[in-house]
């Protein structure tokens, strides 16, 4: 008996940056005990917090009946409430509890909008280099497909509404159904904090083409640079297409929970809200971990501690493993949020071609015994580009460098493609 086509595809779209996460996860790299074992730096999971989350997370809680019986599907309307307050203060603008659900992660999120926008075969536009797990968050159960917007390493890789205009007016002449727009922002895997001007100009594409926005805004919190984060739905971005831009945000970056998988949704209208909470039936949080997330936020005094304090360890991470990438002659891209640094290995690939990229991949993961994820992953247009988490223990982060270091070291010089 053979499996369902679409269950077919899910298994083949699969996505690398979790294959990878978990062979580094079963043989961990340890000083004295395994020395020999992985280092993991391709998974943005943020380790540098549970001090201060595991007082909360210890703390004696009165369970009554209520927490172990069915709740709404689509989030308790305590919870919904407390995070529509803390979204209303990072979006300076009202956040109506009604416009949110909250489902099993940011996965199920993108996964729900996706559905509820979608047919199988239509498209949504995606500005490049993307999330590496776009492919199946969006396009897995819902059959639709992406549309890449390239960008290039001599702009930074910056998002370019331009650009965006251009790929949908193409995708639209080319006779393609093209339903949606989606970001990253903070931009994921590069890191930047995107400017209002930037986002009303790419809010004004999509209201021209007649598509929605969808903005996944998971390391809204997590910005520690200079730039301020400005949400898609802030009043200095908002215009009239504002009733078909939707909004994903969750408890796994910003509050360092990937674990709880705690994913939010706000959806523009009440029509794709009303599908959206339908399609939630699907992926309930359970009872006893909203009731958990309501009380953290319900201390505001201790959250918004948290978040300063969490970027203050965001900032001095970034400073530290930007420091060490230079000593070792390894270039990359200067940004302020996330938890990722975007490195530049195009000077030690022998051709500029990704399946040298993915023998570099598979060097630094074999021989170097560390996990990072390679620009292929995130659908960028260059080859040589990767991803490098530093958000866990700084020894970590310093030893794994280093192993790069004396790996490209043993290649020959850095830059000679250059």
């Amino acid at each position: 008996m053979s499996v369902s086509r679409q269950a077919g595809r899910l298994v083949a779209s699969s996505p690398v940056i979790a294959d990878a996460h978990f062979l580094a996860e079963a043989d961990p790299y340890h000083p004295e005990r395994n020395p020999n074992g992985y280092i993991n730096l391709g998974t943005a999971e943020n380790r540098l917090a549970w001090d201060l989350l595991a007082p909360q997370l210890h703390a004696p809680r009165r369970v009554t009946a209520e927490d172990t019986r069915y709740a709404p599907l689509h989030g308790t309307a305590a919870l919904l409430e407390v995070i529509a307050r803390l979204l209303s203060r990072c979006w300076h603008t009202d956040v109506d509890p009604e416009h949110l659900v909250v489902v099993s992660g940011a996965t199920a999120a993108l996964d729900v909008i996706a559905s509820v926008l979608c047919d199988p075969g239509e498209a949504i536009v995606v500005p490049a280099p993307y999330y590496a797990a776009f492919e199946t968050d969006l396009c897995g159960r819902s059959g639709a497909c992406l549309i890449p917007v390239p960008s290039a390493s001599c702009d930074g890789f910056r998002l370019d509404p331009a650009a965006v205009d251009r790929v949908l007016s193409d995708a639209r002449r080319d006779g393609r159904v093209v339903r949606a727009i989606t970001i990253t922002s903070p931009g994921n895997p590069v890191g930047h904090v995107y400017a209002p001007d930037t986002l009303r100009a790419l809010a004004e594409v999509a209201r021209r083409h007649g598509v929605d926005l969808i903005s996944d805004e998971v390391y809204a919190h997590s910005v520690f640079g200079p730039d301020r984060f400005v949400s898609i739905r802030h009043p200095l971005v908002q215009s009239a297409h504002s009733s078909q831009t939707h909004v994903v945000w969750g408890f796994a970056k910003d509050f360092a929970l990937p674990g709880l998988k705690a994913g939010v949704l706000h959806a523009g209208n009440p029509e794709v809200s009303a599908a959206v909470r339908t399609l939630a039936y699907f992926a309930p949080l359970s009872t006893d971990t909203q009731f958990l997330l309501h009380a953290l936020l319900t201390d505001t005094g201790w959250a918004d501690s948290f978040i300063a304090e969490n970027r203050r360890r965001l900032r001095m991470s970034h400073t530290s493993a930007s420091r060490r990438l230079a000593e070792q002659g390894i270039p990359h891209i200067a940004v302020g949020a996330g938890f990722s640094l975007w490195i530049d290995l195009t000077g030690w690939l022998p051709t500029r071609t990704f399946s040298a990229e993915e023998a570099l991949r598979r060097s630094i993961l074999q021989d170097a015994r560390v996990n990072i994820l390679p620009g292929m992953a995130f659908g960028c247009a260059e080859p040589g580009w990767f991803r490098l988490c530093h958000t866990t223990d700084s020894a970590l982060v310093q030893e794994g460098i280093a192993r790069i270091g004396r790996l490209l070291a043993a290649r020959g010089e850095g830059n000679r493609n250059g």
